[in-house]
């Protein structure tokens, strides 16, 4: 009997994108198998949707909309939708679309196989959403995208009320994960060949207000430095109203921490920061960087900004770009304000003409890029370690190039050496051009290191590194990545 395929379709922060993995994890655990790329189709379609973007159902429902004609012609294939959108329109995904097979939320991942099933016995769309976490969903099986980088959760959820995040609504409020359980989870994946973690939370910073320890966050950080064979921890994202000194000591002292930070602003205006119920200021805001800065100099920052909340004046966003001068941040994710319906912020008053947040938005992106740029020119002339990744290289340059990541989270692209090099592995190089979103290494190679990862890479995907370390059309296994520069605000906060 040939075993059922599977596609999901993720859309969303990196919550989502480890959901996904537990979804696939818990699918193929159940006998299905991930669908070839550009394929017929699959049997069963899953959605694992976002509910902060601005269009989010629009696209859900454009999406199911292109679906419905291939599942009438393709009788037993199922379609799926989870996620946070689930978890809110609960009761009109099936009504507005009822060739829908499957609707689960974001605390019952662990049911969609049996929900499957189900609705293929009962022959009717079958629609559970819990309202609490029953289980920590890192116990579930998961299929990572990388060989050699993975997501670790260390909680979910979110006790905070910023004024224009539905979130804590969807995700409920945090639960943290023990210690023991996370620090075994990671020593697993790296016996795996795992060298790369990045701890996920929705705000990460804040692990231990579980269980009442304000520096939990930072012995987590401590215990990971001695974890052997892990080579390199990030995490993201914090939030500035927890982010203390212990964890900027945790980050200086522990090697295999990564000099890199991303810490969302949102707004440089301490009234638009009330205004969103930040529990921040500009002024606690620009002394959490000067401290990072003080420990450690070589550090890269990123942040979230959101241009034209409610209210904002020309004056809130000329602090706001006054922020960004002071931080000289090395990349940041700016976003358009839009309404998400069911938060506070969508029913305020003084929502900003359309014309007027495009206006401050194009001025905010060029003073970054400008940033951006200036702080990648720095870099030339240093020796990077470059973890070698796959899905980012240029694409109208793959025979000559490679790319991979410095260890302040950088985009590095760099003439690929003689000897074969895989996904994991480490390269020297010495950086020789900057543009505003990546570095250029086009000397040879300095050093080439062959890692476990590599060696996990090359037993996932049965393929060794070509000669000349030219990687045309391998299977696409790619590190977990950074969300993109701009967009409309999907963002851990």
């Amino acid at each position: 009997m040939t075993a059922k395929t599977y596609e999901l379709r993720t859309f969303g922060c990196q919550m989502n994108v480890h959901d996904s993995e537990r979804m696939a994890g818990l699918l193929e655990d159940a006998g299905y198998v991930r669908a070839p790329e550009g394929g017929d189709g699959a049997d069963v379609v899953v959605f694992n949707t976002c509910a902060v973007r601005e269009n989010a159902d629009n696209r859900l429902y454009g999406n199911l909309g292109q679906l419905a004609p291939k599942k009438a012609a393709r009788p037993g294939m199922q379609i799926a939708v989870g996620g946070c959108l689930a978890q809110k329109d609960r009761d009109t995904i099936v009504k507005k679309a009822p060739w829908v097979d499957v609707v689960f939320g974001t605390h019952n991942v662990g049911k969609l196989p049996v929900l499957l099933e189900r609705a293929r016995v009962q022959r009717e769309a079958q629609v559970e959403i819990a309202e609490s976490l029953e289980a920590f969903p890192s116990t579930l099986p998961t299929r990572r995208e990388s060989a050699y980088a993975a997501w670790v959760s260390v909680s979910v959820g979110c006790n905070n009320t910023c004024t224009f995040c539905i979130v804590p609504q969807l995700r409920g409020k945090e639960k943290d994960r023990r210690t023991g359980d996370i620090l075994a989870e990671i020593e697993a994946l790296v016996a795996e060949g795992v060298i790369e973690i990045t701890l996920l939370g929705q705000n990460v910073n804040a692990y231990g207000s579980d269980i009442g320890d304000r520096e939990a966050f930072s012995k987590l950080l401590r215990a990971c430095g001695d974890i052997e064979g892990l080579e390199r921890v990030r995490f993201t994202s914090p939030h500035p109203r927890d982010f203390t000194d212990d964890v900027i000591a945790a980050m200086a002292e522990t090697p295999n921490v990564m000099p890199q930070l991303h810490m969302p602003l949102q707004s440089g205006s301490s009234k638009v920061l009330k205004d969103m119920r930040r529990s921040y200021r500009q002024e606690r805001f620009l002394k959490i960087i000067e401290n990072v800065r003080a420990a450690m100099p070589d550090a890269a920052l990123s942040t979230d900004i959101i241009v034209g909340f409610p209210g904002e004046t020309e004056e809130d966003f000329q602090e706001t770009l006054h922020v960004v001068r002071e931080a000289r941040f090395a990349q940041a994710f700016t976003f358009q304000y839009s309404k998400r319906p069911g938060t506070p912020a969508a029913e305020m008053d003084g929502q900003i003409p359309k014309e007027v947040v495009q206006e401050r938005y194009e001025r905010l992106v060029a003073l970054q890029e400008e940033i951006s740029w200036a702080e990648n020119k720095a870099q030339v002339g240093r020796r990077l370690e470059v973890l070698v990744a796959e899905g980012e290289g240029r694409k109208d340059d793959v025979t000559r190039r490679l790319s991979g990541r410095a260890p302040d989270n950088r985009l590095v692209h760099f003439t690929r050496p003689e000897e074969p090099v895989r996904p994991g592995d480490v390269v020297s190089v010495e950086v020789t051009y900057a543009a505003p979103h990546h570095l250029l290494a086009e000397g040879p190679a300095l050093g080439v290191r062959r890692t476990r990862a590599g060696d996990a890479w090359e037993a996932r995907t049965g393929a060794a590194a070509p000669t000349g370390g030219v990687m045309l059309g391998l299977p696409k296994v790619g590190a977990p990545a950074p969300l993109p520069a701009q967009g409309d605000g999907c963002g851990v906060c």
